[in-house]
Parts: structure tokens; C-alpha cells; sequence
């Protein structure tokens, strides 16, 4: 957890960084506020095939490739309502708009998204097991592998985001804007891993690298409250998943979310 807490102030402390750069005003000129905001939600994936490659050749012996592994997220929604906001697939935001018009900024995004390898399901698999050479479908029960990222697929982003309104009510308390967002980032997955019976919950920790795009539509109530309901999609490539004993896996795929946030404006 240290891990993803350090990467985590890394990406805050660049994010200031650039972002007083932008803030900076001419002698001559007033000084203004900065205008940031944050936001904080919930979401839902759906993830493409990918190849599962795991190799072991220190604590054991083994190098193979399951072939278009499919898998599925784990919403929980419903620890929402038992008070367990954490536990749920959840996203938050940190942003700061760095033009006067406020339709040009930055963002820091993570989402905590589960990604577990279907059970049970019929796989082709290559490569060898203790020495014995493997091309052949097979069924990945629960004794052979369960490989699941179920303390976080874990994206966090760094975003540049244009916005731009639509409709403004007579009173200016209510407003819809509709907002772009791109950007790249690393994954720091938490994999609990079980194969051929010995199982190992990892830490968390830099695993590879994300990137996508974002769309979504921003409701304006109360002039600084906001809901944001948006679809993103992505491509992460896991290139160094730790698994059981010296055993490392690798895979990457493309994913769809959907994600509803609320959040704040605030000035600085």
C-alpha cells in the first residue's frame, strides 16, 4: 500500500508542479485565484480478451500462455448501502483549469476497477509444464489458476481535458457541459493469484502503463456542485504482474467503462 500511496503523491506533486506554471500572472497584472476541482464516484468495466503469459523459472518450472483468457469486474455496489464506500469500484478526481476561459485543464484520475479472470471458463494454452509441452484447450479450474486483479486493476491517469457548455439556465445556478479528456498512466494492480494450488495476495505495485480517452456530460446545480456521468475507454498493457513465488504473468487488453462521479469547484 506504501507503493501506491508514494506513486500516488508523485503524480499530485507534478500535478502542482505544472500547474502553477500556468497560474503564474505579469508584474503588472492582479493576482487571481486558481480554480481547481474534485469529484469522487463510482464505475462499471467491461474488459476485451487477452493472453495471459506466466513464467517461473527460478521457483519453478513452468513458461505458458493462456489464449484469450475472457474476465469480468466485481461492481459490489450493493456495500454502497452497508456503509463500506471503499469497497465498491470507485474513481476519483483532481483537477485545475489553467485559462481564463476555464475550458482548458489538467487532471489527475484513478479508478479502482476489478478485473478477475473468468472461472471454469474453456481456454487454449501453449507452452510447457514441467517439462511437458502444452497446445491444447483446457478448462482453467479454480486447482489449475485463479488470476484475478481483485484489490484494484488500479488506472491512474494524468489527463488534459477541454470543456465546453451548451445550456446555462436565466439564474446561472444550473449549466451542462460537455468534456473531452486524454491521457496516459500506469497501472498499480494488488493480484491475488492461486495456481496449482498455492495461492499468494500480492502488494501493490507499478505493473505497466495505461492510456485512453474520456467523454461525458457535466450537470451544473448550486453553481459549484456538479454530477458527471462519462464513458471511458482505455488500453493497459500489465507488462511485470507479480503472482506466486518468483513468478511474474503479463497481459494487456482494452476496456470500457462507464463512470458516475459528483463533485465540487473550489478556488484557490
Amino acid at each position: 500500500m506504501r507503493k501506491l500511496t508514494d506513486v500516488f503523491f508523485i503524480f499530485i506533486f507534478f500535478f502542482f508542479s505544472y500547474s502553477s506554471l500556468y497560474s503564474q500572472e505579469t508584474i503588472n497584472s492582479k493576482k487571481k485565484k486558481r480554480d481547481f476541482y474534485v469529484s469522487w464516484g463510482y464505475n462499471k468495466e467491461w474488459y476485451s480478451r487477452s493472453d495471459i503469459h506466466l513464467e517461473d523459472h527460478i521457483t519453478d518450472n513452468y513458461d505458458f500462455t493462456i489464449h484469450d483468457a475472457t474476465a469480468a469486474d466485481r461492481p459490489l455496489l450493493d456495500k454502497i448501502f452497508a456503509r463500506e464506500l471503499s469497497v465498491p469500484q470507485y474513481s476519483y478526481r483532481i483537477g485545475y483549469y489553467f485559462n481564463d476561459k476555464h475550458n482548458l485543464g489538467i487532471e489527475i484520475s484513478f479508478d479502482h476497477a476489478k478485473y478477475i479472470m473468468n472461472h471454469n471458463q474453456k481456454a487454449h494454452i501453449t507452452g510447457y509444464i514441467h517439462d511437458e509441452e502444452l497446445n491444447k484447450d483446457t478448462t482453467i479450474g479454480e486447482h489449475f489458476l485463479m488470476f484475478e486483479h481483485t484489490n484494484g486493476a488500479n488506472f491512474l491517469m494524468l489527463n488534459v481535458l477541454k470543456r465546453k457548455e451548451f445550456y446555462r439556465n436565466k439564474t446561472g445556478r444550473q449549466n451542462l457541459e460537455a468534456l473531452i479528456k486524454t491521457g496516459i498512466g500506469v497501472v498499480i494492480p494488488k493480484t491475488d493469484v492461486t495456481l496449482f494450488d498455492e495461492r499468494r495476495d500480492n502488494v501493490f505495485h507499478v505493473a505497466g502503463y495505461i492510456m485512453g480517452i474520456e467523454t461525458g456530460i457535466r450537470y451544473h446545480f448550486c453553481k459549484k456542485f456538479f454530477l458527471e456521468p462519462a464513458f471511458k475507454g482505455c488500453y493497459a498493457n500489465y507488462v511485470n504482474v507479480l503472482t506466486v513465488g518468483s513468478a511474474h504473468a503479463n497481459h494487456h487488453f482494452f476496456v470500457a467503462e462507464m463512470i458516475l462521479t459528483g463533485g465540487v469547484e473550489f478556488q484557490l
